[in-house]
């Protein structure tokens, strides 16, 4: 079977590339499944610092789930609860990733790769970048779990607006939103991507970590445990706390090991 996902690792840097060029990186349950295989084993590897996801090519990100087999894998409710699940799966795994995300957008960013986008920890876009969630087109309901996590990015008013109106809009409106983080021309998006990798990948590793945990159960409205409070201390005991504090005496760049 044709590698649907390919990943590459360049030193701490992770890029993940949704390989379907040929039906504008669209995901069907095979790419589904691949996604969530790549990054259950991204999730797992202690040396990686960041990952960039992307689709292949500089044409789209994804253009959705693969509407081509819905009437074949997704026609009826059983069916729905079950390529769902096996959606979602994937979608969980970026989410679950400990290591700061990056989500490169050329082109279509729309429906599921919306979904799979907003589960990013920053989203980037190139000016081609384009947006929306027209399931309301094909009579089908965007489900809980996915409107929620990116109603939080942009709260409700604009998420009855995305999904009533099912319309595809630019890159300028959806950083006006909040949809994505930065826009950039075309041309300089994989340097500005490139760039933000090298930054956040100059912190200590561990403590990026602690703060995309800390800033996901910082949503949750439930109040603090003081052994919830104590976790920010657990840096102070580590060889990085070390070496950043000397790294700031002697005014030279910290070298992070990750302990």
């Amino acid at each position: 079977m044709k590698n649907l996902v390919e990943v590459r690792k360049i030193g701490s840097l992770a890029t993940v590339s949704i390989d379907r060029p040929e039906r504008m990186n669209a995901v069907d349950l095979a790419a589904w499944r691949q996604l969530t295989t790549v990054f259950e084993a991204v999730n797992e590897d202690p040396d990686i610092r960041c990952v960039v996801l992307r689709g292949a090519g500089e044409r789209s990100f994804a253009a959705g789930a693969d509407i081509t087999e819905f009437s074949l894998e997704r026609s009826n409710a059983a069916q729905g609860a079950l390529y769902d699940a096996t959606m979602r799966r994937a979608l969980e795994a970026v989410a679950a990733c400990p290591h700061p995300v990056i989500a490169q957008i050329y082109g279509p960013c729309v429906g599921a790769g919306l979904e799979l986008a907003a589960q990013c920890d920053l989203r980037l876009s190139s000016r081609s970048g384009r947006f929306g969630v027209p399931v309301g087109r094909i009579a089908v309901t965007m489900t809980l779990p996915e409107l929620a996590t990116v109603q939080r990015l942009i709260g409700p008013a604009r998420m009855l607006e995305i999904l009533l109106e099912a319309r595809v809009f630019g890159a300028d409106e959806a950083l006006a939103m909040g949809l994505v983080h930065r826009v950039v021309d075309d041309a300089m998006l994989q340097e500005e991507v490139a760039a933000t990798a090298a930054r956040i990948m100059t912190n200590a590793p561990l403590v990026n970590r602690r703060h995309k945990a800390f800033v996901r159960r910082a949503m949750l409205e439930t109040p603090f445990t003081a052994d919830e409070e104590t976790l920010a201390y657990d840096c102070l005991a580590t060889d990085d706390h070390r070496e950043g504090m000397a790294a700031f005496a002697e005014k030279r760049a910290a070298r992070f090991t990750g302990r």
